[in-house]
Order: C-alpha cells, then sequence, then structure tokens
C-alpha cells in the first residue's frame, strides 16, 4: 500500500488531518527568537480567518502531500528505517511539500492568506524541515 492511500484511506483520514493539525501547532509553539515571533504572528492571523482553517487546509492539502512524499517514504522503507531516511534527506522532503503550497499560495482567494504565506516563504524550507522528524514519526503511525 502507498503512502497516499495508507493516510486518505476513509478511516484513517481524520486521526492524519489531526495529527497534522497538531504538528504544525507543536512546531509553532516550539519556535522561538524573532524569526519564531513572525511565524507565531503569522500563524495567529492564518488561524483567524475561519475556525477550523488549518484543519480544512491540510484535509484538503492531504492527497497532494501525500502523494509527493510517497517516493521518499517507500525509498527509506526499503533502505530498512523510513524515519531516519526523511530525517536525513529533509531537505528533499521540504521541497516536496513547499512546491505544493507555493502553487497553492498563487491561487490563494484570500490577500490575507496569500500576503501571509509570501512574507513568511523565505524561511518556510528551514521551518518545514525542522518539522521533518516529527512528520516522519506521524507517517509511520499512520502507515500501518
Amino acid at each position: 500500500m502507498g503512502l497516499s492511500e495508507a493516510l486518505t484511506s476513509p478511516t484513517k483520514k481524520t486521526a492524519v488531518v489531526a495529527d497534522c493539525c497538531s504538528l504544525v501547532d507543536e512546531e509553532v509553539r516550539d519556535k522561538g527568537g524573532l524569526s519564531g515571533l513572525a511565524v507565531k504572528a503569522g500563524y495567529a492571523a492564518v488561524k483567524g480567518i475561519k475556525p477550523g482553517f488549518v484543519a480544512e487546509v491540510v484535509d484538503k492539502l492531504l492527497p497532494e502531500f501525500a502523494t509527493n512524499l510517497d517516493p521518499i517514504w517507500q525509498e527509506g522503507k526499503t533502505k530498512g528505517d523510513p524515519v531516519a531516511f526523511m530525517t536525513n534527506n529533509k531537505g528533499r522532503v521540504a521541497d516536496a511539500l513547499l512546491s505544493i503550497t507555493d502553487a497553492k499560495s498563487k491561487n490563494a482567494k484570500s490577500q490575507m492568506v496569500r500576503g501571509t504565506y509570501d512574507k513568511l516563504r523565505g524561511s518556510a524550507k528551514k521551518n518545514v524541515e525542522e518539522a521533518v522528524p516529527r512528520l516522519a514519526k506521524l507517517l509511520l503511525k499512520h502507515d500501518k
């Protein structure tokens, strides 16, 4: 079974989305310094658009994220430890995810969402890379 099927199956998708939202909350909470303040402010602004916005976005993007991550995940599985493999290839993982959000942000209807994304995009790869160990563990939890 591929990662996409594992993460988006009707019996698992709700739990996967909830875990992804928790992961994002934890990553944002753990940010420090001036850049962390910017991330926290941007995240709060986006979440303030409407309740459940983050979960809605995760739900919508999950199939594309899973599709883009699947080759990396499968490669890690063949090497014996997909969590370590993804962590060691965090740049590839970040690029796979950001290629989707970059394309989506260009078509965002909300000027606030687009503007916030554009302001944070410069540091996005670093932030996504920092989240890869948590993400890989989340994938392992649900890829069964």
